[in-house]
């Protein structure tokens, strides 16, 4: 059999994509079978996440589905992969613009090459120092930080922010990202005095962009600014395809290169849900001078597409400041930091900061407990959490048919007050707040455990106890929350945007809360593509937070369950979380950890 004969049987068994067999065989011909076979691999890697393809992955082991154990059958097994790829029209070194790009042993699709050097370029060469006048920033900082004895960590971070171009500022729920970052914008504005400083709020999703703009609002109230001071600050955050200027139906953006952003700090939220070309994007369009600080938590979930750049970042976090950035550090900021001798990504670790403490949940909290025991993947700890007397967790089996029914009962009963709003024709505002409140998260899409089953016998149910009623022959009632699913920038509906569809004298129409506060509504006609939301993927569900958070978890083990999965779930509730899941299947999640392979590290290490 030919290469192209077993690819495409590859696909009619799903082990590859349709996509990928027909990108390896535009790469390569028959007479190369090995290169069609590297960027069939690869491509199936970049849909999974992946930014490059390890020349050491290309192996049979006991993981290899059998269709493509055929396919390193007819190669091979005694293959010079360099050698042979290299030989191949459609591979470079990156001197010539073919579709694969060889280097240093791992294989990239071009794009994803020219994206990760760009972003290793703009973290490693753009992030210079910048002057600074050391008694009027270690003046500023005293003056809108508490001096606690320990590590003031908020009070570093703004010092690292506030003494670079570029800085990322990661901590879990609870750390105070937005007091921190409220603080040194407000530093910012103080030093800048009579110049005018242009600042910009942004976050990936609409959802993250109207936290942000809530939570640095909040914030700011409690800072002593004057009304010219506070003027400066940016009234709302808006999603980076708005800030870069998405145009509908059409790649481009109407910021880039040759028409930079005008702005001179970027504050960017939720930045682990940045995928690679989004960041690559995003670089771009940063006019020379701009200060940029990325705020987000390194630990939950990487973005869906290709990339985890947050992770590969922060991953040098831990590894502590040089030993000259920890004594500027330490004067600055008064607080005893110590420095590491190790020269590895010095630059990089030198833009960092990891917020250690948090004010949300205390030792008391079940939640914060059951985060930090996930996080560090510790099972016993994630037992005696649930044996333990907390109030705001709680654990529920969901093995049987009446463990589910009794699943959905309570899903109605944490609507209630939403549906109760509805009734009652509140204003859409307190609907949308009310929604809010409680929700359902899954780890899958498809299956009586994913968003599409779960929706279909959760509305199946509403509708029987007579909370929605439904149309015949129509999706539409009055009640429906949906979730766009894809940009449409002429309307101003972003991919995550939650709204609801209610009759407020006009017919049916869908509202939705803007990041500046306010509500539009659209008629149900003209939406992007769209989803009923009363449960949503917990990947949806990043850039949010709910009172009453519910994961549900099938009962049987699947790739997608991960450690950053149920941590990033857990971490969406504020007040309460609700846990179905079989014990095996958690025990097993929080051992699993997400794979996401890049070339940064490399090339952060290797400067």
């Amino acid at each position: 059999m030919t290469m192209q004969a077993l690819l495409l049987e590859a696909v009619e068994q799903r082990v590859l994509r349709r996509l990928d067999a027909q990108f390896a065989m535009m790469v390569a011909g028959n007479d190369q079978p090995a290169v069609m076979l590297a960027a069939a691999i690869l491509s199936r890697d970049a849909g999974e996440g992946h930014v490059c393809l390890p020349l050491s992955r290309l192996v049979v082991d006991d993981k290899t589905p059998a269709p493509l154990q055929a396919c390193f059958a007819l190669v091979g097994e005694a293959i010079n992969w360099q050698d042979v790829l290299l030989q191949s029209h459609g591979v470079s070194t990156g001197d010539l613009p073919t579709p694969l790009i060889l280097c240093a042993e791992r294989l990239y699709l071009n794009r994803m090459w020219r994206n990760e050097l760009a972003i290793a370029r703009f973290f490693n060469e753009s992030n210079q120092p910048l002057p600074y006048d050391p008694p009027q920033l270690h003046q500023t900082l005293n003056a809108l930080f508490d001096d606690s004895g320990s590590v003031n960590w908020q009070k570093v971070a703004a010092a690292v922010a506030l003494t670079r171009r570029i800085s990322v500022i990661s901590g879990g729920p609870g750390t105070g990202k937005t007091t921190t970052v409220a603080k040194l914008l407000a530093a910012l504005i103080q030093m800048a005095g009579e110049q005018k400083c242009r600042i910009r709020l942004a976050a990936p999703t609409g959802k993250a962009a109207a936290r942000l703009t809530e939570s640095l609002g909040g914030a700011l109230q409690k800072l002593p600014l004057n009304d010219a001071q506070r003027t400066l600050f940016p009234n709302e955050a808006s999603t980076l395809h708005r800030l870069l200027g998405a145009q509908p139906g059409s790649q481009r953006l109407r910021y880039h290169a040759g028409n930079p952003l005008h702005l001179d700090v970027l504050v960017v939220d939720e930045a682990s849900m940045i995928d690679l070309t989004m960041m690559s994007r995003l670089i771009d369009a940063l006019p020379p001078h701009a200060r940029v600080i990325f705020l987000g938590d390194r630990d939950q979930l990487a973005s869906v597409e290709a990339g985890a750049v947050l992770g590969d970042i922060c991953h040098y976090a831990s590894a502590g400041y040089t030993l000259p950035r920890a004594q500027e550090l330490s004067e600055l900021t008064g607080c005893s930091i110590e420095g590491t001798s190790d020269p590895v990504a010095g630059a990089l670790r030198d833009s960092l900061c990891l917020l250690q403490k948090s004010y949300r949940f205390g030792s008391d909290s079940g939640i914060g407990q059951l985060a930090a025991a996930v996080n560090r993947g510790d099972r016993n700890a994630i037992r005696a959490v649930f044996n333990g007397d907390f109030q705001d967790i709680e654990k529920k089996p969901l093995q049987t048919g009446e463990e589910y029914l009794a699943m959905l009962e309570d899903a109605v009963q944490g609507y209630q007050r939403f549906l109760h709003c509805v009734h009652q024709q509140e204003s859409p505002e307190a609907v949308i707040a009310a929604f809010g409140e409680y929700q359902l998260l899954c780890a899958l899409r498809e299956g009586p455990f994913g968003v599409t089953g779960l929706n279909e016998r959760l509305e199946q149910t509403l509708s029987q106890k007579r909370k929605i009623i439904r149309q015949p022959h129509s999706r539409w009632y009055e009640g429906r929350p949906v979730m766009i699913s894809r940009n449409d920038s002429a309307l101003g509906l972003f991919n995550g945007d939650i709204g609801i569809a209610l009759d407020r004298g006009q017919g049916l129409r869908v509202w939705f809360q803007m990041p500046d506060g306010s509500v539009k509504s659209v008629q149900p006609s003209r939406l992007p593509e769209h989803e009923t939301a009363w449960a949503m993927t917990v990947h949806k569900s990043q850039g949010s937070e709910f009172d009453h958070a519910v994961l549900i978890l099938p009962v049987q083990m699947s790739p997608v369950i991960t450690r950053e999965l149920v941590y990033t779930a857990i971490t969406r509730a504020r007040k309460r979380l609700s846990l179905y899941v079989d014990e095996r299947v958690l025990a097993q999640a929080v051992t699993t950890r997400i794979e996401r392979r890049s070339g940064l590290s490399a090339i952060f290490e290797s400067v």
